[in-house]
C-alpha cells in the first residue's frame, strides 16, 4: 500500500511545476467547499470506464494514466465496477511506478473511485449468479433483499466490502474521494423512504471509513438523479442529501462531492432549477455552489459523440482546432464546475486533450451567451 492522500502543498507542488498551465486557469480550487477547499484541480480529468477488459487494454490504459499524470492531469477518476476491477489495477501500476521513479508524489494526485454495482474480477465468470453467491451473499457481505433490480447495492457492509477490494487495486491506503455510485439506479425497486434510509446507513458507513483514514471524502456519482425533473422516477434532491449527511456525520461531514454528467448535450445541470431550497428553485450546479459541495464533470465528450459534426457557429465563438476541443472547452469553462472528466483509453488522446488546458477558459459572459444558443 502507498500511504497518504492529496494534500495542499502536494497538489500546489504539482501546479508548480506545468508553468505553461499556471497562468490559464487549468488548476483550481473548489469554492466554498470545507475540506477540500485548499487542493488544486486539474480543468480535466482521465476517466477509466470504457474499454475491452484484455491484457492490451491494460497496457494502453497504464500508459495513458502515466501520460496524464506527467502532462498536467492530477484527477483520476474510475470505479471498482470499470472493465472489471482492472481499470482501478491499472491506476495502481502507473502510480506506482511513477512514484517510484520519483516522477511524482502521492501528495499531488487526487484519486477517485465508485462503488454501487455488483463487480467481476477481471473477467466475466462462467456461471455468474454463483460467483455473485460465493462471493457476497454467502459470506453475508449483502443480503438479497439489500440488492436493486438485480444488480446494485449500498449497503454498509457491501459498501465497505468494495472499498477494502478498491484500496487493494489501487495499491493505496487512502483514496482521496468515493463515490456511491448512480444510487438512483433503485428507486425503481424501492419507495423514497426506504431510499432515504439506505443513502443515510451508507453515509454513516463512509464516516467511519473517513475517520479509519480509508477515504477522505465522499459523494455521489450519479447518471440522472441531479439532471432530471422532481416528477422523474430517478430525480434526487442534494438539499436531502446534505441533510442525510449531517445526520450521518455532523456539521463537519465529509459528503463533499457530486459527480454528474455536463457536456454541450446535457446541460441540465446548469440549465434545470430542479433543486429546492429555502423555498428557491436552483440548478444543481447553483445549489451546489451554496452548499459547499465540489462537482465534477463527466461525460465530457459524450463517450465521442460530440467530438464530429458539432453546429458550424461553435467553431467561430469557441476557436479550437477540432470539434473534441470545442466540446472539452465548453465542459471545462463551466462556472461552478471544477473537473471535467475525459475518457482516455490511450496514450494519444491525453495528447489530444491536454492541448485544452493551455488555453484559459471561456470568460463566464461568452460561456452564458454561447449556452443561451446551445
Amino acid at each position: 500500500m502507498i500511504e497518504g492522500f492529496a494534500t495542499p502543498e502536494g497538489t500546489a507542488r504539482y501546479r508548480e511545476r506545468f508553468p505553461e498551465f499556471k497562468d490559464a486557469g487549468h488548476f483550481r480550487q473548489p469554492q466554498n467547499a470545507p475540506g477540500p477547499a485548499g487542493l488544486w484541480f486539474s480543468s480535466m480529468g482521465i476517466g477509466t470506464y470504457l474499454g475491452e477488459p484484455d491484457e492490451a487494454s491494460d497496457q494502453l490504459y497504464t500508459d495513458a494514466i502515466s501520460t496524464a499524470l506527467r502532462r498536467g492531469i492530477n484527477l483520476v477518476d474510475t470505479a471498482i465496477n470499470y472493465r472489471h476491477q482492472r481499470s482501478e489495477r491499472n491506476i495502481r501500476a502507473a502510480i506506482s511506478r511513477l512514484i517510484s521513479e520519483g516522477e511524482i508524489n502521492r501528495d499531488e494526485l487526487i484519486v477517485c473511485s465508485k462503488a454501487g454495482y455488483l463487480s467481476f474480477d477481471g473477467a466475466v465468470p462462467a456461471d455468474p449468479r454463483a460467483y455473485f453467491m460465493r462471493e457476497y451473499v454467502e459470506p453475508g457481505v449483502f443480503k438479497p433483499a439489500e440488492l436493486a433490480g438485480g444488480m446494485h447495492c449500498m449497503s454498509p457492509g457491501y459498501l465497505l466490502n468494495q472499498l477494502e477490494r478498491s484500496r487493494k487495486n489501487l495499491g493505496l491506503g487512502t483514496i482521496d474521494v468515493y463515490y456511491i455510485h448512480n444510487p438512483e439506479s433503485q428507486l425503481g425497486d424501492v419507495s423514497r423512504e426506504e431510499f432515504r434510509q439506505r443513502i443515510k446507513s451508507a453515509f454513516g458507513a463512509l464516516e467511519r471509513a473517513v475517520k479509519d483514514g480509508k477515504i477522505r471524502f465522499y459523494g455521489i456519482a450519479s447518471w440522472s438523479a441531479f439532471r432530471v425533473a422532481e416528477s422523474e422516477q430517478a430525480y434526487m434532491s442534494l438539499p436531502t442529501c446534505v441533510e442525510l449527511a449531517e445526520q450521518a456525520g455532523g456539521r463537519d461531514h465529509h459528503f463533499r462531492f457530486v459527480q454528474l454528467p455536463f457536456n454541450l448535450a446535457m446541460p441540465e445541470a446548469h440549465a434545470l432549477p430542479n433543486q429546492v431550497a429555502d423555498r428557491e428553485h436552483l440548478s444543481a450546479l447553483e445549489y451546489a455552489r451554496k452548499a459547499g459541495l465540489a462537482v465534477i464533470g463527466s461525460a465530457s465528450l459524450y463517450q465521442a459523440q460530440l467530438t464530429s459534426n458539432l453546429p458550424l457557429f461553435l467553431a467561430e465563438k469557441i476557436g479550437m482546432q477540432t470539434d473534441a476541443e470545442r466540446a472539452l472547452q465548453f465542459a471545462r469553462s463551466t462556472p461552478g464546475l471544477l473537473t471535467s472528466l475525459v475518457g482516455m483509453g490511450r496514450p494519444a488522446h491525453v495528447f489530444e486533450n491536454i492541448n485544452v488546458a493551455a488555453q484559459e477558459p471561456m470568460k463566464p459572459e461568452q460561456w452564458q451567451a454561447l449556452f443561451s444558443r446551445t
